[in-house]
């Protein structure tokens, strides 16, 4: 096994680590530690892969956006309440350099359009 496969692996289940936390505790999103889980797994081992796509958190949490039909309502709040709330700590530490602000506001408004608009609802 290669060094590539196996930093992919160790990603992988530091993502599913944090994505387990991420469904269990509110202010920890689930949703984009599992996708890199994904991505991870998917690149390091076929295996590894097929048993994650198996587990409950995948299914509950990425199936549905994975195979097109979206993320349900409560997820994408989930998500953009999390983030919000991440990046008001950014930029109150970030007083004293508008441009960092200025940088934040703008990805949290695209963040915020891309879920709100971008990702289709499923229920």
């Amino acid at each position: 096994m290669n060094i590539k496969k196996i930093l992919y692996i160790i990603a992988g289940c530091i993502g599913l680590g944090l994505g387990a936390l991420g469904a269990a505790l509110p202010l920890l999103p689930a949703f984009p530690f599992l996708m890199l889980a994904a991505f991870c797994f998917a690149r390091s081992s076929e295996k590894l892969y097929n048993w994650f796509r198996n587990t409950k958190l995948y299914k509950n949490n990425l199936e549905s956006y994975v195979q097109g039909r979206g993320m349900t309502k409560k997820t994408k709040i989930r998500i953009m309440i999390t983030v919000t709330l991440l990046m008001s700590v950014g930029f109150v530490m970030m007083g004293s350099v508008p441009v960092g602000r200025i940088v934040l506001a703008c990805v949290w408004v695209f963040h915020i359009i891309y879920f709100a608009f971008g990702v289709k609802n499923c229920e």
